[in-house]
């Protein structure tokens, strides 16, 4: 069981080093860890979502209180910084992780992956196949993890060149700025439509999904927020007897001077004297949700992109995982992602994605946990002699930005790979197993460990990943 400088060097499979015996062994200790860890999950696990939930939703309604202010530029920096994290909170922490079935196992009917639904363009059912079910078992295989690039960016040297890719690095910021919307159309599946494998019927039916999500996103954030808030201002204003503070010039007056379209210029004056500041609260309150939505993407798109992109991660051909065993999908798992190092604030903010390698071993585990779960899975990776790819935000955004320059050209060469995980300093950790009575635990004695409902292969709820089963190596 060795690595050598070539092998890490030409990047080639990582389980070359293997024997089949060994990498059964390696399934069977991470499916201990998962075992483990479920037989533990019980009030304190409950009591974390439930209190990210309320947090997040104080702070949606603490940003739409103050942007009923959002004339005053304290008020709307403030009430933007609040809606901005409720939203990241919202669709990283809380979304994401529900609609994997992280939760499923509290049987809540509320925080359920079968009814959650998110503040995003992607609908609930589209994301879950898309993700969960094509994303988590073919990941990084090239040709079927549509993940790879989105299939609008040439992040693999092993990609085919196209000449589109060479707006790569400017349709990226476009990306960054739009997540939603770009993972919306994603999950399309706009290939299978353009190869004509996918049914008419149901591009109709994602096509019907994304258009009622953009419709009530919009509705929402810029039309009915808005109004809100410059209702309240209005009645503000009346019932100070008008002493608030507001422009004294309406931008649609000013407008319709300069079209010359009412030459009395009374319905002009009626709206700089009546209108001006409802109509500036409302144009702040918009520009304010529209700010948010942008920082929201641009930190999912940091976050995603730096955990499946870097120079670490590994990619494999078709061939390379033809009769894969469950081992063997495990170590998949573990070299074709990358974590991102950092405090607790920043796990939580990135919904704990910055958790990448132990989010792709155990999707179905609650994000929570995967910080516990992460020096056992560094102790595998010594022993076994096998990478843990982690780095500093800025290390691994600066790989991914600079592949996306690069790969925009034709050629390429795929960067080095990192070597055995070595620890930072001595150490040796002994793992001992206490089983414990939990809901969680009494849940997973009703199911046994072949079920469908168990393990990364949970699907109650319509969450499907497809590992090959226990047992096969």
């Amino acid at each position: 069981m060795t690595v050598d400088d070539t092998t890490r060097r030409d990047s080639v499979n990582p389980l070359a080093h293997l024997s089949d015996d060994t990498i059964a062994e390696l399934a069977k200790e991470f499916d201990a860890i998962h075992d483990e860890v479920y037989a533990s999950l019980g009030a304190k696990d409950r009591k974390y979502i439930t209190s990210v939930i309320a947090a997040q939703r104080q702070l949606l309604v603490a940003g739409r209180v103050l942007l009923l202010g959002s004339t005053s530029k304290p008020a709307w920096i403030a009430g933007t910084a609040c809606l901005g994290v409720a939203k990241i909170l919202e669709n990283m922490e809380i979304g994401h992780n529900v609609m994997h079935g992280q939760w499923d196992w509290m049987n809540d009917p509320e925080i359920h992956s079968s009814v959650w639904d998110w503040d995003t363009a992607s609908t609930a059912q589209s994301w879950k196949h898309s993700h969960n079910y094509v994303h988590h078992t073919y990941t990084n295989i090239r040709g079927k993890d549509k993940d790879l690039g989105y299939e609008i960016m040439r992040i693999d040297p092993n990609q085919k060149w196209h000449p589109i890719y060479l707006a790569q690095p400017f349709y990226n910021v476009l990306l960054m700025a739009f997540f939603e919307w770009g993972v919306a159309l994603h999950d399309l599946d706009i290939e299978s439509i353009r190869r004509g494998e996918k049914p008419a019927k149901e591009v109709l039916r994602d096509l019907k999904g994304i258009a009622g999500k953009a419709r009530r996103q919009f509705v929402k954030d810029y039309v009915g927020w808005p109004v809100i808030s410059a209702g309240a201002f209005a009645l503000a204003q009346l019932g100070s007897g008008g002493r608030l503070r507001e422009s004294k010039r309406s931008r649609i007056a000013s407008r319709l001077r300069r079209s010359g379209r009412f030459g009395s210029g009374r319905v002009e004056s009626l709206l700089d004297n009546r209108f001006s500041g409802v109509e500036s609260t409302f144009l702040a309150t918009l520009a304010a949700n529209f700010t948010a939505n942008i920082i929201r993407n641009v930190w999912s798109h940091g976050i995603i992109f730096c955990g499946h992109f870097p120079d670490q991660a590994y990619t494999f051909s078709q061939e390379e995982v033809e009769n894969e065993t469950r081992g063997g999908w495990y170590v998949r798992q573990l070299v074709g992602a990358a974590n991102i190092d950092g405090g607790p604030l920043f796990h939580l903010m990135s919904g704990n994605l910055s958790y990448q390698v132990e989010h792709h071993l155990y999707p179905d585990m609650p994000s929570t946990r995967y910080s516990e779960v992460a020096p056992k899975i560094k102790d595998i990776c010594e022993r076994y002699q096998l990478p843990y790819n982690s780095g500093p935000l800025m290390q691994q955004w600066g790989m991914v930005h600079r592949t996306i320059a690069r790969l925009a050209f034709p050629g390429g060469k795929a960067r080095p790979k990192p070597g055995p995980y070595r620890p930072e300093e001595a150490w040796r950790r002994k793992f001992t197993e206490s089983p414990v009575d939990s809901e969680a635990a009494r849940s997973r004695s009703r199911v046994p460990a072949g079920h469908p409902d168990a393990g990364p292969e949970h699907s109650s709820g319509g969450v499907d990943v497809e590992p090959p089963p226990r047992g096969d190596d």
